[in-house]
């Protein structure tokens, strides 16, 4: 029965890959003309991009709801998208609109990406030195210094001139189309490992997600187990975070449709079906968001939309019961 289950799981994990490999051509293919090079360059960087933020926080976010043992969070809970928003006000408050246009792309990419990273492990490096049974008080912490971060940051924009908060705007709104070919390579390097690292572990977040008693009477170190889970999250949604920018419930979507369409709990076929699923809605979305919407409405703000009402639906179905 179980050698059953697991078959049935492994091929649903190949046919969510066959649902990426269409989504993938249908982007590439869809009304190719000439020049065709040059639109091809055009369209590889935006699917890569696409499909390394989607792969990324959806399989980050498998890890933080093993971590936290709660299935309706995400790790934008934390803060990261908050901090990202305030990094970029406060750089716009300080360089002026002129000014942070004018800052290069790859330092200012690696220095969000570092600040985002040491953030996100000060928080659980500080708040879980008790043991790791002490993650709620890590994510409460973490709700708490993000709402703090947004009054900050609401603060600063409401003294900006208009033109400057202009562009906080345009900063802070998750894109696909502005990003810059140079960064990908180093991004696809952070995250391809984080996600390896992640698949390895695969047998040690089944022992934990049990729950820490289980856990450590099975013989799982379960404290450095959820140490080092955490430390892949922050890793994975920092880089695609200072990538293209927040996307707070992409993550709990493509999680809770891995979930559903494995219909497993092995975190081997967890991880890259939440990641396979996370890419392929955004690849889908924008390729639905550029040919049928005629680019009449920012995909992100759909994505949000439609998981903050998954969201919703969970939170109320899980009081009902």
């Amino acid at each position: 029965m179980l050698r059953w289950r697991r078959d049935v799981a492994e091929r649903r994990l190949i046919g969510l890959s066959a649902a990426l490999a269409l989504a993938t051509a249908l982007f590439l293919a869809w009304h190719l003309r000439a020049p065709v090079g040059l639109i091809l360059s055009l369209r590889f960087e935006k699917l890569a991009a696409l499909i390394l933020v989607g792969a990324a926080v959806g399989a980050a976010t498998v890890l933080f709801q093993t971590a936290a043992g709660n299935r309706l969070i995400t790790p934008g809970i934390v803060g990261f998208d908050a901090l990202f928003v305030f990094l970029q006000t406060s750089l716009v408050l300080t360089l002026g609109g002129a000014g942070f246009s004018q800052i290069p792309v790859l330092p200012k990419f690696l220095i969000e990406t570092l600040c985002l990273s040491l953030a996100a492990t000060a928080l659980f490096a500080t708040l879980l030195r008790r043991g790791a049974d002490d993650i709620l008080r890590t994510i409460l912490t973490g709700v708490i210094l993000g709402f703090l971060l947004r009054g900050l940051a609401n603060f600063a924009q409401r003294i900006l001139e208009p033109s400057e908060f202009a562009v906080v705007q345009q900063a802070t709104i998750a894109s696909f189309g502005s990003v810059d070919g140079q960064l990908l390579w180093i991004a696809a390097l952070a995250l391809g490992i984080a996600l390896a690292l992640a698949w390895r572990m695969a047998g040690q977040l089944d022992v934990a997600a049990l729950g820490r008693s289980k856990a450590l009477t099975l013989g799982l170190a379960y404290d450095r187990t959820i140490v080092l889970a955490l430390t892949l999250v922050s890793v994975m949604v920092a880089v695609s975070t200072a990538l293209v920018g927040p996307v707070t419930f992409l993550g709990l979507l493509s999680a809770s449709l891995a979930y559903r369409a494995t219909g497993t709990h092995r975190h081997a076929v967890l991880v890259p079906a939440a990641a396979l699923i996370g890419a392929t809605i955004l690849v889908a979305g924008q390729f639905v968001f550029e040919r049928a919407l005629g680019y009449q409405s920012a995909m992100s703000v759909v994505v949000e939309f439609a998981g903050g009402l998954l969201f919703l639906v969970l939170v109320l179905r899980k009081e009902r019961r």
